[in-house]
């Protein structure tokens, strides 16, 4: 049975969750346990107990497993819920209110682009990436993460952020450049 499991879409063992199966949601844990704790590194920058706002992420989407539309695809929906919890904890953690302003300074291309010859180079290169990822906006770092890591299409990520495809790619834009302005000023 578990293997007969492991070979059902998300949305399929999601269906069957709805239905009160629980060795279905084991599935659906083991499948995004991994993908919620990248997604919760790279937003949260090390602010928060990850491994507890991924296991929350869990929960929630247990509790609100009959509120999910199997005929959409399941990936947002979690995205979603651990989008909202990670943006929780990043309000929690600071003591001045969590504020998603539009900063309109950074400019240029993406450091993603860059492709340098060697291992070594290509070690520096994602370390690089990574501390600059910490220096973006929330709002920035969140896209470049779902895009670039989590690989999730322009759509899934309006999805997850409840906001037009159209703003999902002025980010992106935007995050790149500031990526790449940091990556070229180090």
């Amino acid at each position: 049975m578990d293997q007969e499991l492991r070979q059902k879409t998300d949305e399929e063992l999601a269906r069957l969750v709805q239905g009160k199966n629980e060795t279905a949601f084991g599935v659906l844990m083991s499948r995004y346990q991994s993908k919620l704790l990248r997604y919760g590194r790279k937003f949260l920058s090390e602010t928060a107990p990850i491994e507890d706002v991924v296991q929350e992420v869990f929960i929630k989407a247990y509790q609100n497993i009959q509120s999910y539309d199997a005929a959409r695809p399941f990936s947002p929906w979690i995205y979603r819920i651990a989008h909202n919890l990670f943006v929780n904890a990043l309000r929690s953690k600071s003591r001045l209110p969590f504020i998603t302003v539009d900063l309109d300074m950074f400019a240029a291309h993406t450091a993603y682009e860059i492709d340098p010859a060697g291992d070594e180079e290509r070690e520096e290169m994602r370390g690089l990436i990574d501390r600059g990822l910490k220096e973006l906006s929330p709002i920035y770092r969140e896209v470049i993460v779902l895009y670039y890591i989590e690989q999730l299409s322009y759509q899934e990520i309006a999805d997850v952020l409840h906001i037009p495809v159209g703003t999902v790619g002025i980010r992106l834009s935007r995050a790149r450049e500031a990526l790449k302005k940091y990556v070229e000023g180090t």
